[in-house]
């Protein structure tokens, strides 16, 4: 019989805990794994020179060690719950190992005797059982409902001879059943006391906790778009951002995103007064604000600290943490600034997006010099190589000057100046070919409407064969970033045909560039080849394409196989004539032979072609339509 069973239950939590428990752990092992023993490659952690080393040590203390992962909230209530999970695993096995045996039908326990009691104890048993839990004496408690009928199967499986031995046999009074089951619920459900409170528990899980679970994952995962950036984020670019935005105002136009927005905003006197004597050091720098909402503010003057080179001044250790948190989220936010730009096709506003993205990397403003970026370069080393003989006012012709000639290095040691010769052979050396052709195309004309492809080629000429690219070079930008290139494609009137971040790291990678090629006539276009996070490695060129007319194109004819193909009938016409043909045998059945006249016998292919105009014929007679039209078969 069906009961209630507290061992069943046991069974039953164990196995839905463990489909929660066993992943749990794996992650959260993995995890413990990850800081303890991840090599510091798998993290970014590496310093090539010695400019790299500050970088390298602030990313092992942020990715190393478990004061790591108790800086993570999600990491540490998933650890909270599982432990909790894990606590309850261990009791339900202690109590499934030492009575884990899921009830079956025992009359003896029932009644509560001895198995070697005779029938007077069992007579006992049942008479004081049974008025203990008579309906009668318990009106409207299911729980001893259910008891009383239990003491009753149990007394008629004992006293009754027939009942007994299907007991005996089968486990149960009423014979074999089909399957044995309990209820895996606990018995203290059925217990009058525990109604109201088991009732409540249901109504704040069913209506409460789960629909709140369900609102608070739907409202959060509704709030981002692509690129995991929030589509309040993507609004405010569509409003700031124009054909006539400069790189000059994007500081401004990132600090307004609705990542930052809670974070950002200062939360007492003495964060305004941060942020006021901050504005002091790079206001000089700064375009006007747009907006004087405090949130832009901050935001604003964070980013311009660190592209002016002076968020070393940051005194306050919740405003370091704000604009670390800025760099962090930068990357996907001004890629979603260059998507913003593509959709609103204004090809100026997205290349000043793309070196945005080169300054906040390099740390770099728009009058700085490219040569910045090389190691334990300032200003004062700067004037020095852009004067006199053997100057070099950009990084590209400063890798040209011979080793024995570089200037701006007379107070370097030899560890600098060696840094600055492992930065020169790593920085990326790019060669750019290009060709227009159309797949499949026996030449390399291009004619109207045809879909035009142009390839573009970039070999890495700084790495050898087999190697690939690694991390940016970026001692002041505070996470690893991968190197990749911007591939664009305008036209003259600065519309953009093509535009996207490609992160092949091989040293030779090819990407194409699909379009349908346009009008009659000769264009021209701008390709530009930008780097993600270096600055003055830039390369553009021009790619030329002649359209021709395409009436000139030989006309197409369709092969005879193709053209016999025509005449084939379809599924529909095939089942059609297996019809037709057994009506005209029928006909002829029906018909003397000796009325006909002579018929002069055909081939199978003009009577399969006879078939085929009837099967048309009758299709078209059957048909509803009322066009006009009239559709003509002609037989070859």
């Amino acid at each position: 019989m069906l009961q209630y069973d507290d061992n069943a239950f046991y069974f039953v939590a164990l196995s839905f805990i463990t489909i929660y428990l066993v992943p749990s752990w794996i992650h959260i092992l993995s995890r413990v794994k990850s800081v303890l023993f991840a090599k510091d490659e798998a993290i970014g952690a590496i310093s090539r020179t010695s400019a790299e080393k500050q970088k390298a040590e602030e990313l092992k203390k942020e990715s190393k060690g478990l004061a790591t992962l108790r800086k993570s909230e999600p990491f540490m209530i998933n650890l909270g719950i599982t432990v909790f999970f894990t606590i309850v695993f261990l009791w339900l096995a202690v109590s499934v190992s030492t009575d884990g045996e899921v009830n079956t039908f025992d009359p003896f326990s029932i009644l509560e005797i001895d198995s070697a009691s005779d029938n007077k104890v069992i007579k006992k048993a049942f008479r004081k059982l049974s008025l203990k839990y008579h309906p009668d004496k318990n009106p409207g408690d299911r729980a001893a409902e259910a008891k009383f009928m239990m003491v009753s199967k149990a007394y008629e499986a004992l006293t009754d001879a027939e009942s007994r031995e299907n007991w005996e046999k089968f486990g149960n009074p009423d014979g074999k059943q089909s399957l044995e089951v309990s209820i895996g619920l606990p018995n203290f459900l059925l217990e009058t006391g525990n109604r109201n409170l088991v009732l409540m528990v249901y109504l704040i899980f069913m209506v409460g906790v789960i629909p709140f679970c369900v609102w608070t994952y739907y409202s959060d995962s509704s709030k981002f778009g692509e690129k995991d950036v929030m589509y309040d984020t993507y609004s405010w670019y569509h409003h700031v951002l124009s054909e006539h935005s400069l790189i000059k105002a994007l500081p401004e136009c990132l600090a307004g995103a609705a990542e930052f927005r809670k974070r950002n905003v200062p939360k007492s006197a003495s964060d305004k007064q941060a942020i006021g004597q901050l504005m002091s050091d790079v206001k000089t720098q700064m375009q006007k604000p747009k907006y004087n909402h405090p949130v832009c503010v901050k935001g604003n003057v964070l980013m311009h600290s660190h592209l002016l080179r002076v968020s070393e001044k940051i005194t306050d250790p919740q405003l370091a943490d704000d604009l670390k948190y800025m760099l962090r989220r930068s990357t996907a936010l001004i890629d979603a600034m260059v998507s913003v730009c593509q959709h609103q096709d204004s090809l100026q506003t997205a290349t000043n997006c793309i070196e945005f993205g080169q300054l906040v990397t390099q740390a770099m403003w728009v009058k700085d010099s490219s040569l910045l970026q090389l190691p334990h370069f300032t200003e004062e080393e700067v004037k020095h190589c852009s004067i006199g003989k053997g100057k070099a006012s950009t990084i590209l012709e400063y890798r040209e000057v011979p080793d024995d000639q570089k200037k701006g290095m007379a107070n370097f040691t030899a560890e600098q100046k060696d840094d600055v010769a492992k930065y020169l052979k790593m920085l990326p050396d790019i060669s750019v070919e290009t060709k227009v052709f159309v797949d499949d195309d026996e030449d390399d004309k291009v004619y109207e409407g045809d879909l035009c492809t142009i390839g573009v080629t970039i070999t890495r000429n700084n790495l050898e064969k087999g190697e690939k690219a690694g991390l940016i070079h970026a001692p002041r930008f505070p996470y690893p970033k991968q190197e990749a290139w911007w591939i664009i494609m305008g036209t003259k009137e600065g519309k953009i045909v093509h535009i996207e971040k490609v992160g092949n790291a091989d040293r030779i990678f090819r990407h194409e560039i699909k379009f349908l090629a346009p009008r009659v006539g000769t264009y021209e276009f701008d390709l530009y080849i930008k780097s993600n996070a270096y600055v003055g490695l830039d390369q553009k060129q021009k790619v030329s394409l002649t359209t021709l007319d395409n009436s000139v194109l030989p006309e197409y004819k369709i092969h005879p196989d193709d053209a016999e193909l025509d005449d084939e009938p379809t599924l529909f016409e095939e089942i059609l004539n297996a019809n037709i043909e057994q009506d005209d045998s029928d006909s002829d059945d029906s018909d003397s032979e000796d009325d006909e006249p002579a018929i002069v016998e055909k081939s199978d292919a003009d009577l399969k072609k006879e078939r085929l105009k009837k099967a048309r014929q009758q299709t078209d007679d059957d048909s509803d339509s009322d066009d006009d039209a009239e559709e003509v078969y002609t037989d070859k």
